[in-house]
Protein backbone atom coordinates (compact mmCIF):
# COMPACT_ATOMS: atom_id res chain seq x y z
CA UNK A 1 0.00 0.00 0.00
CA UNK A 2 1.44 3.68 -0.46
CA UNK A 3 2.21 6.20 2.40
CA UNK A 4 -0.94 7.88 2.44
CA UNK A 5 0.74 11.00 4.88
CA UNK A 6 4.10 10.73 2.84
CA UNK A 7 2.05 11.27 -0.54
CA UNK A 8 0.07 14.24 1.88
CA UNK A 9 3.04 15.64 2.82
CA UNK A 10 4.96 15.71 -0.77
CA UNK A 11 2.18 17.35 -2.67
CA UNK A 12 1.86 19.96 -0.13
CA UNK A 13 5.80 20.95 -0.59
CA UNK A 14 5.29 20.46 -4.39
CA UNK A 15 2.19 22.12 -5.39
CA UNK A 16 3.44 25.33 -3.08
CA UNK A 17 5.76 26.14 -5.39
CA UNK A 18 4.74 28.92 -7.73
CA UNK A 19 5.64 26.88 -11.31
CA UNK A 20 4.50 28.62 -14.34
CA UNK A 21 6.03 27.97 -17.57
CA UNK A 22 9.53 29.62 -18.12
CA UNK A 23 9.82 30.18 -13.97
CA UNK A 24 10.55 26.60 -13.28
CA UNK A 25 13.86 27.94 -11.69
CA UNK A 26 12.92 26.62 -7.84
CA UNK A 27 10.86 24.01 -8.09
CA UNK A 28 14.20 22.35 -10.67
CA UNK A 29 16.45 22.90 -7.54
CA UNK A 30 13.67 20.92 -5.63
CA UNK A 31 13.05 18.23 -7.58
CA UNK A 32 17.19 17.78 -8.08
CA UNK A 33 17.04 17.34 -4.84
CA UNK A 34 14.34 14.89 -4.21
CA UNK A 35 15.36 12.76 -6.92
CA UNK A 36 19.04 12.21 -5.43
CA UNK A 37 17.64 11.39 -2.10
CA UNK A 38 15.60 8.66 -4.04
CA UNK A 39 18.99 7.73 -5.27
CA UNK A 40 18.49 9.01 -8.84
CA UNK A 41 21.43 10.61 -10.69
CA UNK A 42 20.03 14.00 -11.88
CA UNK A 43 20.95 15.68 -15.43
CA UNK A 44 20.10 19.04 -16.49
CA UNK A 45 19.98 19.74 -19.47
CA UNK A 46 19.94 23.23 -21.65
CA UNK A 47 16.45 23.57 -23.08
CA UNK A 48 16.21 26.54 -20.82
CA UNK A 49 18.95 28.37 -22.65
CA UNK A 50 17.37 27.81 -26.07
CA UNK A 51 13.86 28.82 -24.87
CA UNK A 52 14.70 31.32 -22.14
CA UNK A 53 13.22 29.60 -19.00
CA UNK A 54 14.73 29.33 -16.23
CA UNK A 55 15.74 25.79 -16.02
CA UNK A 56 16.41 22.87 -18.46
CA UNK A 57 14.57 19.62 -18.71
CA UNK A 58 15.93 17.41 -15.76
CA UNK A 59 16.44 13.64 -16.91
CA UNK A 60 17.01 11.67 -13.79
CA UNK A 61 18.64 7.68 -13.93
CA UNK A 62 17.77 5.21 -11.35
CA UNK A 63 19.90 2.28 -12.52
CA UNK A 64 18.57 -1.40 -12.25
CA UNK A 65 17.81 -3.28 -9.27
CA UNK A 66 17.99 -6.57 -9.21
CA UNK A 67 16.52 -7.13 -13.05
CA UNK A 68 18.25 -7.38 -16.44
CA UNK A 69 15.98 -5.03 -18.62
CA UNK A 70 15.96 -2.57 -21.13
CA UNK A 71 14.82 0.69 -19.40
CA UNK A 72 11.31 2.17 -18.76
CA UNK A 73 10.74 6.27 -19.10
CA UNK A 74 8.36 7.86 -16.78
CA UNK A 75 7.90 11.81 -17.45
CA UNK A 76 5.80 14.36 -16.42
CA UNK A 77 5.99 18.48 -16.45
CA UNK A 78 7.32 20.81 -14.00
CA UNK A 79 5.51 23.82 -15.30
CA UNK A 80 2.21 25.03 -14.36
CA UNK A 81 -0.69 27.40 -15.94
CA UNK A 82 -1.29 30.91 -14.45
CA UNK A 83 -2.85 32.19 -12.28
CA UNK A 84 -0.36 30.42 -10.09
CA UNK A 85 1.17 33.33 -7.97
CA UNK A 86 1.01 32.20 -4.57
CA UNK A 87 -0.71 29.02 -4.42
CA UNK A 88 -1.71 27.55 -1.27
CA UNK A 89 -2.99 23.93 -1.30
CA UNK A 90 -6.04 23.20 1.00
CA UNK A 91 -6.77 19.61 1.68
CA UNK A 92 -10.39 18.89 2.76
CA UNK A 93 -11.97 15.27 2.78
CA UNK A 94 -8.99 14.01 0.88
CA UNK A 95 -8.83 15.96 -1.87
CA UNK A 96 -6.90 18.90 -2.79
CA UNK A 97 -7.84 21.62 -4.05
CA UNK A 98 -6.34 25.89 -4.38
CA UNK A 99 -7.02 28.12 -1.66
CA UNK A 100 -7.19 30.13 -4.52
CA UNK A 101 -7.58 32.51 -6.53
CA UNK A 102 -4.99 30.40 -8.46
CA UNK A 103 -4.86 26.87 -10.12
CA UNK A 104 -3.96 24.39 -7.68
CA UNK A 105 -1.21 22.98 -10.70
CA UNK A 106 -1.93 19.08 -10.26
CA UNK A 107 -1.80 19.12 -13.93
CA UNK A 108 0.99 17.90 -13.49
CA UNK A 109 2.17 17.90 -10.00
CA UNK A 110 0.36 14.96 -9.41
CA UNK A 111 1.73 12.74 -11.33
CA UNK A 112 5.60 13.55 -10.05
CA UNK A 113 4.28 12.80 -6.49
CA UNK A 114 3.32 9.27 -7.83
CA UNK A 115 6.56 8.99 -9.35
CA UNK A 116 7.95 9.41 -6.30
CA UNK A 117 5.80 7.62 -4.15
CA UNK A 118 6.13 4.48 -6.91
CA UNK A 119 10.11 4.17 -6.81
CA UNK A 120 10.29 5.43 -2.82
CA UNK A 121 8.19 1.97 -2.20
CA UNK A 122 10.15 -0.39 -4.64
CA UNK A 123 12.99 0.73 -2.68
CA UNK A 124 11.69 0.17 0.92
CA UNK A 125 10.20 -3.24 -0.14
CA UNK A 126 13.40 -4.14 -2.26
CA UNK A 127 11.22 -4.92 -5.41
CA UNK A 128 13.34 -5.82 -8.43
CA UNK A 129 12.84 -3.95 -11.46
CA UNK A 130 15.14 -2.83 -14.65
CA UNK A 131 16.54 0.88 -15.02
CA UNK A 132 13.70 3.71 -14.74
CA UNK A 133 14.89 7.28 -16.68
CA UNK A 134 12.02 9.92 -15.04
CA UNK A 135 12.39 12.93 -17.91
CA UNK A 136 10.64 16.03 -15.82
CA UNK A 137 10.00 18.70 -18.61
CA UNK A 138 9.60 22.46 -18.26
CA UNK A 139 7.09 24.56 -20.77
CA UNK A 140 4.56 21.98 -21.58
CA UNK A 141 1.90 24.25 -20.82
CA UNK A 142 3.74 26.66 -23.50
CA UNK A 143 3.42 24.45 -26.13
CA UNK A 144 5.32 21.57 -25.69
CA UNK A 145 8.62 23.49 -25.40
CA UNK A 146 10.86 21.52 -23.03
CA UNK A 147 10.14 18.40 -25.18
CA UNK A 148 10.80 19.59 -28.07
CA UNK A 149 14.17 20.69 -27.10
CA UNK A 150 15.34 17.85 -24.67
CA UNK A 151 18.86 16.64 -24.71
CA UNK A 152 17.38 12.71 -26.54
CA UNK A 153 20.99 11.28 -26.38
CA UNK A 154 21.02 11.40 -22.52
CA UNK A 155 17.79 8.56 -23.02
CA UNK A 156 18.57 5.13 -23.70
CA UNK A 157 14.25 4.17 -22.89
CA UNK A 158 12.66 3.14 -26.28
CA UNK A 159 9.33 2.40 -24.24
CA UNK A 160 7.54 5.38 -21.46
CA UNK A 161 4.41 6.38 -19.81
CA UNK A 162 3.15 10.31 -19.93
CA UNK A 163 1.66 10.91 -16.32
CA UNK A 164 -0.18 13.82 -17.76
CA UNK A 165 -3.86 13.68 -18.56
CA UNK A 166 -7.30 13.78 -16.03
CA UNK A 167 -9.31 10.58 -15.07
CA UNK A 168 -7.75 7.07 -12.94
CA UNK A 169 -7.46 3.55 -14.68
CA UNK A 170 -6.80 5.77 -17.63
CA UNK A 171 -4.29 5.18 -20.43
CA UNK A 172 -4.38 6.72 -23.80
CA UNK A 173 -2.57 5.16 -26.96
CA UNK A 174 -3.57 7.68 -29.57
CA UNK A 175 -3.52 11.55 -30.06
CA UNK A 176 -3.71 13.89 -32.35
CA UNK A 177 -1.31 16.25 -34.33
CA UNK A 178 -2.00 19.83 -34.86
CA UNK A 179 -1.17 22.51 -36.96
CA UNK A 180 -1.92 26.17 -35.68
CA UNK A 181 -2.70 28.70 -38.32
CA UNK A 182 -2.27 32.64 -38.78
CA UNK A 183 -3.96 34.73 -40.74
CA UNK A 184 -2.98 38.12 -41.66
CA UNK A 185 -5.61 40.50 -43.93
CA UNK A 186 -4.49 43.74 -45.16
CA UNK A 187 -7.33 45.56 -46.21
CA UNK A 188 -7.38 49.30 -47.48
CA UNK A 189 -8.48 52.00 -44.53
CA UNK A 190 -11.08 54.86 -45.36
CA UNK A 191 -12.71 57.09 -43.28
CA UNK A 192 -16.14 55.21 -42.41
CA UNK A 193 -18.49 57.94 -42.35
CA UNK A 194 -17.42 60.37 -45.20
CA UNK A 195 -15.58 57.52 -47.85
CA UNK A 196 -16.87 54.07 -47.01
CA UNK A 197 -16.30 53.01 -50.55
CA UNK A 198 -12.95 54.09 -50.43
CA UNK A 199 -11.83 51.39 -48.07
CA UNK A 200 -11.87 47.69 -48.26
CA UNK A 201 -12.52 46.05 -44.92
CA UNK A 202 -10.46 43.80 -43.37
CA UNK A 203 -12.73 42.67 -40.76
CA UNK A 204 -15.36 41.95 -42.97
CA UNK A 205 -13.27 39.67 -44.93
CA UNK A 206 -12.38 38.11 -42.62
CA UNK A 207 -16.42 37.33 -41.71
CA UNK A 208 -17.16 36.43 -44.84
CA UNK A 209 -14.03 33.14 -44.42
CA UNK A 210 -14.93 32.51 -41.22
CA UNK A 211 -18.53 32.08 -42.18
CA UNK A 212 -17.38 29.71 -45.20
CA UNK A 213 -15.08 27.71 -43.23
CA UNK A 214 -16.06 24.30 -41.90
CA UNK A 215 -14.82 24.29 -37.95
CA UNK A 216 -15.57 22.55 -34.97
CA UNK A 217 -16.01 18.85 -35.02
CA UNK A 218 -14.87 17.76 -38.67
CA UNK A 219 -15.57 14.61 -38.01
CA UNK A 220 -14.40 11.77 -35.99
CA UNK A 221 -10.92 12.62 -35.97
CA UNK A 222 -11.06 15.90 -36.82
CA UNK A 223 -11.42 19.16 -35.42
CA UNK A 224 -10.51 23.32 -36.29
CA UNK A 225 -11.12 26.54 -34.46
CA UNK A 226 -10.47 29.95 -34.65
CA UNK A 227 -9.51 31.02 -31.46
CA UNK A 228 -8.46 34.97 -31.98
CA UNK A 229 -9.24 38.08 -33.80
CA UNK A 230 -7.65 41.16 -33.22
CA UNK A 231 -7.59 44.18 -36.03
CA UNK A 232 -9.32 47.62 -36.26
CA UNK A 233 -8.43 51.10 -35.15
CA UNK A 234 -11.56 53.00 -34.42
CA UNK A 235 -15.05 52.68 -35.01
CA UNK A 236 -14.93 55.28 -37.41
CA UNK A 237 -12.48 53.57 -39.55
CA UNK A 238 -12.84 51.07 -42.33
CA UNK A 239 -10.37 48.37 -40.73
CA UNK A 240 -7.38 48.25 -42.80
CA UNK A 241 -5.35 45.09 -40.84
CA UNK A 242 -6.77 42.23 -38.90
CA UNK A 243 -4.90 38.85 -37.87
CA UNK A 244 -6.65 35.80 -36.61
CA UNK A 245 -5.25 32.62 -35.10
CA UNK A 246 -6.35 29.10 -35.16
CA UNK A 247 -5.71 25.56 -35.08
CA UNK A 248 -6.31 21.74 -36.61
CA UNK A 249 -6.28 18.78 -35.28
CA UNK A 250 -6.30 15.13 -36.48
CA UNK A 251 -5.93 11.42 -35.98
CA UNK A 252 -4.87 11.64 -39.65
CA UNK A 253 -2.17 13.98 -41.23
CA UNK A 254 -3.77 13.47 -44.34
CA UNK A 255 -6.84 15.09 -43.24
CA UNK A 256 -5.04 18.12 -41.04
CA UNK A 257 -3.44 18.98 -44.50
CA UNK A 258 -6.81 19.27 -46.52
CA UNK A 259 -8.66 20.94 -43.65
CA UNK A 260 -5.50 23.63 -43.35
CA UNK A 261 -5.66 24.30 -47.21
CA UNK A 262 -9.71 24.68 -46.87
CA UNK A 263 -9.24 27.47 -44.39
CA UNK A 264 -7.06 29.08 -46.41
CA UNK A 265 -9.14 28.37 -49.46
CA UNK A 266 -12.29 29.97 -47.60
CA UNK A 267 -9.99 33.40 -47.29
CA UNK A 268 -8.58 33.72 -50.73
CA UNK A 269 -12.44 33.28 -51.83
CA UNK A 270 -13.58 36.42 -49.04
CA UNK A 271 -10.27 38.46 -50.58
CA UNK A 272 -12.17 37.79 -54.43
CA UNK A 273 -15.09 38.86 -53.33
CA UNK A 274 -14.45 41.86 -51.43
CA UNK A 275 -12.31 43.02 -54.50
CA UNK A 276 -13.48 46.49 -56.17
CA UNK A 277 -12.54 49.12 -58.06
CA UNK A 278 -11.65 52.18 -56.69
CA UNK A 279 -9.81 55.40 -58.65
CA UNK A 280 -9.39 53.10 -61.56
CA UNK A 281 -7.42 50.60 -59.56
CA UNK A 282 -8.72 47.02 -58.81
CA UNK A 283 -8.01 46.76 -54.89
CA UNK A 284 -7.93 42.84 -53.21
CA UNK A 285 -7.20 42.25 -49.88
CA UNK A 286 -3.77 40.76 -49.38
CA UNK A 287 -3.83 37.24 -47.21
CA UNK A 288 -1.02 36.11 -45.58
CA UNK A 289 -0.66 32.88 -44.39
CA UNK A 290 1.31 30.66 -41.74
CA UNK A 291 0.78 27.44 -41.16
CA UNK A 292 2.99 26.23 -38.04
CA UNK A 293 3.46 22.07 -37.38
CA UNK A 294 2.69 21.96 -33.61
CA UNK A 295 3.09 18.29 -32.76
CA UNK A 296 3.13 15.19 -34.48
CA UNK A 297 0.55 12.75 -34.20
CA UNK A 298 0.80 9.62 -31.85
CA UNK A 299 -0.11 5.97 -32.37
CA UNK A 300 0.50 3.38 -29.96
CA UNK A 301 -1.25 -0.02 -31.37
CA UNK A 302 -3.24 -1.93 -29.14
CA UNK A 303 -1.28 -4.99 -29.86
CA UNK A 304 1.94 -3.16 -28.44
CA UNK A 305 4.18 -4.43 -25.50
CA UNK A 306 3.40 -0.88 -23.76
CA UNK A 307 -0.60 -1.31 -23.98
CA UNK A 308 -0.54 -5.21 -22.74
CA UNK A 309 2.11 -4.18 -19.42
CA UNK A 310 -0.21 -1.29 -18.79
CA UNK A 311 -3.12 -3.42 -18.75
CA UNK A 312 -1.25 -6.25 -17.16
CA UNK A 313 -0.28 -4.04 -14.20
CA UNK A 314 -3.59 -2.86 -13.68
CA UNK A 315 -5.41 -6.11 -13.95
CA UNK A 316 -2.85 -7.28 -11.26
CA UNK A 317 -3.82 -4.22 -8.61
CA UNK A 318 -7.44 -4.71 -9.33
CA UNK A 319 -7.95 -1.74 -11.31
CA UNK A 320 -8.05 -2.41 -15.46
CA UNK A 321 -7.43 0.50 -17.40
CA UNK A 322 -9.52 1.56 -19.70
CA UNK A 323 -7.35 1.94 -23.36
CA UNK A 324 -8.87 5.11 -25.85
CA UNK A 325 -8.08 7.85 -27.59
CA UNK A 326 -7.72 11.53 -26.85
CA UNK A 327 -8.11 14.81 -28.41
CA UNK A 328 -5.36 16.65 -26.73
CA UNK A 329 -1.66 16.66 -27.34
CA UNK A 330 0.95 16.24 -24.83
CA UNK A 331 4.87 15.41 -24.80
CA UNK A 332 4.19 12.12 -25.41
CA UNK A 333 3.57 13.17 -28.93
CA UNK A 334 6.90 14.43 -29.07
CA UNK A 335 8.21 11.30 -27.41
CA UNK A 336 6.70 9.00 -29.43
CA UNK A 337 7.97 10.84 -32.99
CA UNK A 338 11.74 10.40 -31.16
CA UNK A 339 11.09 6.62 -31.23
CA UNK A 340 10.14 6.36 -27.64
CA UNK A 341 6.97 4.31 -27.42
CA UNK A 342 5.02 6.08 -24.72
CA UNK A 343 1.45 6.30 -23.13
CA UNK A 344 -0.11 8.80 -21.40
CA UNK A 345 -1.24 7.61 -18.06
CA UNK A 346 -4.10 9.83 -16.08
CA UNK A 347 -3.37 10.57 -12.89
CA UNK A 348 -6.52 12.04 -10.81
CA UNK A 349 -6.35 15.64 -11.57
CA UNK A 350 -9.68 17.47 -12.03
CA UNK A 351 -10.70 20.68 -13.67
CA UNK A 352 -7.24 21.43 -14.84
CA UNK A 353 -6.61 24.74 -15.84
CA UNK A 354 -9.19 26.30 -13.90
CA UNK A 355 -8.82 27.40 -10.17
CA UNK A 356 -11.30 24.76 -9.50
CA UNK A 357 -8.85 22.14 -10.44
CA UNK A 358 -8.46 19.06 -7.87
CA UNK A 359 -6.77 15.84 -6.86
CA UNK A 360 -7.56 12.92 -4.42
CA UNK A 361 -5.02 11.20 -2.39
CA UNK A 362 -6.47 7.94 -2.88
CA UNK A 363 -6.19 8.68 -6.69
CA UNK A 364 -2.50 9.32 -6.25
CA UNK A 365 -2.26 6.63 -3.89
CA UNK A 366 -3.55 4.44 -6.80
CA UNK A 367 -1.71 6.08 -9.28
CA UNK A 368 1.57 5.19 -7.45
CA UNK A 369 0.84 1.23 -6.64
CA UNK A 370 -0.01 0.63 -10.45
CA UNK A 371 2.79 2.48 -11.17
CA UNK A 372 4.78 0.17 -9.02
CA UNK A 373 3.73 -3.22 -10.45
CA UNK A 374 4.46 -1.54 -14.16
CA UNK A 375 8.08 -1.22 -13.02
CA UNK A 376 8.04 -4.60 -11.28
CA UNK A 377 6.55 -6.32 -14.41
CA UNK A 378 8.53 -4.16 -16.88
Amino acid sequence: MANQPRIIDEFTRLASIASPSFHEGEIARYLTRRFQELGGEVFTDDAGTRIGAESGNLIATFPAEGRDSGPLMLSVHMDMVEPAAGVQPVLSDGVFTSAGPTVLGADDKAGIVEIMEALQLLRERRIPRGPVEVVVTVCEEAGLLGAKNLDYSRLRSRRGLALDTTGIDLAIHRAPCADKLRFEIIGRDSHAGIAPERGVSAIETAARAIAAMHLGRIDEETTANIGTIHGGQAINIVPRCVVLEGEVRSHDPAKLKRQGEHMIACFEQAAGEMSREIDGVMVRPEIRCEVVSDYPVMHVPLESDMVTLVRAAGEAIGHPPTVRAAGGGSDANIFNSHGIETLIIGTGMTHVHTEQESVRVKDMERVAEFLVEVMRRA
